[in-house]
């Protein structure tokens, strides 16, 4: 499977606002951007397709910005990813229907079925807090400095 840039985007600036979400205060595009070093015009067309799937919030104004709609714990990997990978969610397209439509079903319910099904049961059991929590594991130590 391959996820797109803006998936891959989405998921950072996602991940972005996991980590600004118990402040409680929006962030903006500009801010995720910087921090981020993803475009503005390509953040505002992630953050387009996350508000229409109700998974952040936009706040006017000039303390305006995105925040996330729901806790981080209760978004899912694949809520985001659907609400931006379109053929994420496609069924897959017919085969052989037309000469063996036997082959073409046995292939939907051995195959593409399943792997649909897989798909949704694995990125479904990843919660947006999870790769927070894993973003800062991987973090490194702080760097101590002594003086004598």
């Amino acid at each position: 499977m391959k996820i797109s840039a803006k998936g891959r985007y989405g998921l950072a600036a996602m991940t972005h606002l996991a980590m600004n979400y118990e402040a409680g205060l929006p962030v903006t595009i500009i801010s995720i951007s910087e921090k981020l070093g993803i475009s503005k015009i390509y953040l505002e067309q992630v953050f387009s397709l996350l508000k229409r799937a109700r998974l952040v919030d936009s706040i006017k104004g000039s303390q305006g910005g995105y925040q996330l709609a729901r806790a981080p714990k209760d978004i899912s990997v694949y809520d985001i990813l659907v609400a931006i990978e379109l053929a994420l969610v496609e069924p897959a397209a017919v085969t052989t229907a037309e000469k063996q439509p036997a082959l073409d079903q046995a292939l939907q319910t051995m195959v593409f079925q399943p792997l649909d099904e897989a798909i949704r049961q694995s990125l479904g059991q990843i919660s947006l807090a999870a790769v927070l929590a894993e973003a800062e594991k991987q973090l490194p130590p702080d760097n101590l400095m002594y003086f004598i």
